[in-house]
């Protein structure tokens, strides 16, 4: 099973790219991405940024994460 995680760019230096998500910051690949930009949002997988996706989908994306967290700390 693969797991790609939405993260923010928040700075590019080609190849790589600083993204961030939820106090969390690193360095990814984006040699994947010609058109990305910063304030874009991607999905990061294995430290590759492998697809872009609008701010809407990566909000309920970390949305769904943070809720899936919080059930399984509750023990459910």
């Amino acid at each position: 099973m693969c797991l790609a995680f939405p993260m923010k760019i928040e700075k590019i230096q080609r190849p790589m790219a600083e993204v961030s998500a939820g106090g969390v910051s690193m360095s990814v690949s984006v040699q994947l991405l010609s058109s990305v930009k910063k304030g874009d949002y991607v999905l990061v997988h294995a430290g590759m940024a492998i697809e872009k996706i609008d701010k809407k989908q990566a909000r309920e994306l970390l949305t769904l994460i943070d809720e899936l967290g919080q059930e399984l700390n509750d023990g459910r």
